[in-house]
């Protein structure tokens, strides 16, 4: 009004003008802070920025590394003394680095970098490993001494790199200054659970170098009192949480770790009745991580008993990559209130006998399955013709509402009756065009393509317009980074 009554913009009270930016969206408020300084001094005010989310990267080949940098530096400056939400996603490498020289990655295979690796690789890593260390660096300098944060979300992917072999403590003394730097990450870090006073979710999947088994004892204690969500994740074969750590943070209803972490001592001291009963637990099983970290130790069903008297709401989501079907016999124990599942490899097979396992012990609690094998053949999990598990496990599984499935055979006569035994409730049937199989007598009772004759049935038993997926890129994801993604809103359904 007073813009239309001839009074310039900025003769405008500061008040009114941080009162319309809280109106606005981000991308809007820059465009409005363009009207004239004024506004521009403005558009900072602390109340417009309570909540931060934030993409870095990407480093490698294109050089966007350095362009992301004075960004990430203006915006840290500007708000990281106050903002009380900080979602920060740091992505020092985007795509696959070996298509430098064009050949497969050999870092599984002992070949360190440096070592009959090409010299352009080399530096590449150096590159993309500096250029982590210095977001790292820029975000916790500016965030030290934040004692308004109350929600740290924190998510480095680094799993090109770790792919690479670039995730070793060893490699660091090829970065300049690299062992200097993270362990100064590591004080700052420190610092910042010190200084804060109303820490309320605390979430670090993957963020190299940052996380240390000594990390949580310099929390204060406001915040151990305060803390609702815990996650802590590495690729560190050593635990990250202790049991005094654990014991301190009394009124957690979420937590996050890996599934090896998770000790019956653990489980005991969450089963407490002193604490606030638990919601949420998050459990990632790295099947290539079992020869350094075994089993044994963990939660036994007597613990998960003693854990689910307590805290009766208690819900559990578990991702297990390359995991042998022995093996998820071993620890998907009876008691264990599982709600989702998602189960990712690349060689190891799921089979028959697991997935029975798993329809009968959680038919009243899995609501999400994921069924993912990234490999060039497809295994038939049938039994025989007449008894699908796949089909067993939708019709035993009456609360199911997701279900995802790529790189196994599943058979459209039995994907029909899984859309019909689930119907409605079913919200997300995702499953590859490649998976699916044609039973060749099923011409004789169908008339046309098989495809369409599928689709027609599959929408009818859901109730909605339903197509195959034609990219097999879109279901599987990165295991780690959607493991972070999933627990965030699996979390926040508390």
């Amino acid at each position: 009004m007073a813009l239309c009554v001839g009074v310039g913009a900025m003769a405008l009270p500061s008040e009114l003008i941080v009162h319309i930016f809280s109106f606005l969206s981000d991308r809007d408020k820059l465009r409005a802070s363009a009207v004239c300084s004024r506004w521009r001094e403005c558009l900072f005010y602390p109340t417009l920025w309570s909540e931060l989310k934030l993409r870095v990267g990407a480093a490698g080949s294109t050089g966007r590394g350095s362009d992301e940098a004075p960004k990430l530096e203006f915006l840290m400056r500007k708000f990281g003394s106050f903002v009380r939400e900080l979602q920060l996603e740091l992505a020092p490498v985007e795509g696959n680095l070996t298509t430098v020289n064009n050949e497969p990655s050999t870092a599984g295979m002992d070949h360190p970098p440096g070592t009959d690796t090409d010299p352009r690789l080399t530096e590449t890593w150096r590159d993309a490993m500096a250029t982590y260390l210095d977001q790292v660096l820029c975000v916790f300098s500016s965030i030290r001494n934040n004692r308004n944060l109350q929600k740290l979300r924190l998510y480095g992917d680094t799993f090109v790199l770790q792919q690479e072999g670039l995730l070793d403590s060893s490699n660091l003394h090829q970065i300049q200054q690299g062992d200097k730097k993270i362990n100064e990450i590591q004080q700052l870090f420190m610092e910042l659970l010190s200084n804060s006073r109303q820490l309320r979710w605390l979430s670090c999947s993957f963020m190299l170098g940052l996380v240390t088994p000594c990390s949580l004892t310099c929390l204060s204690n406001p915040s151990a009192e305060s803390l609702q969500h815990l996650s802590l994740l590495d690729h560190q074969l050593g635990p990250l949480i202790s049991p005094s750590e654990l014991d301190r943070l009394s009124n957690l209803r979420s937590l996050a770790l890996d599934f090896c972490d998770l000790t019956s001592e653990l489980c005991g001291l969450l089963a407490s009745p002193r604490r606030t009963p638990l919601h949420r637990l998050s459990l990632l099983l790295n099947g290539t991580t079992l020869e350094f970290k075994p089993l044994e130790g963990t939660a036994t069903e007597d613990d998960w008993k003693a854990l689910v008297r307590v805290s009766a709401n208690l819900r559990v989501y578990i991702m297990a990559l390359e995991v042998d079907s022995s093996e998820l016999l071993r620890f998907l124990k009876p008691s264990l209130p599982l709600e989702r599942l998602h189960l990712d490899s690349c060689s190891t097979l799921v089979t028959d006998a697991a997935l029975d396992l798993i329809s009968h012990q959680y038919n009243k609690t899995l609501t999400h399955f994921l069924l993912l094998r990234d490999g060039h053949d497809f295994p038939d999990l049938s039994i025989n013709r007449n008894e699908d598990s796949l089909v067993l496990l939708a019709w035993r599984c009456t609360q199911l509402t997701l279900l995802v499935i790529h790189g196994y055979t599943v058979w459209s006569h039995n994907l029909i009756a899984i859309s019909r035994l689930r119907g409605s409730s079913l919200r997300v049937l995702t499953v590859s065009e490649e998976s699916i199989d044609f039973d060749p007598d099923q011409s004789v009772y169908t008339e046309g393509d098989p495809l369409h004759h599928l689709v027609k049935e599959v929408s009818l038993g859901l109730g909605r317009v339903w197509h195959p997926c034609l990219d097999s890129s879109m279901v599987l994801s990165e295991p780690s980074q959607h493991f972070h993604h999933e627990l965030q809103a699996f979390s926040m359904g508390m």
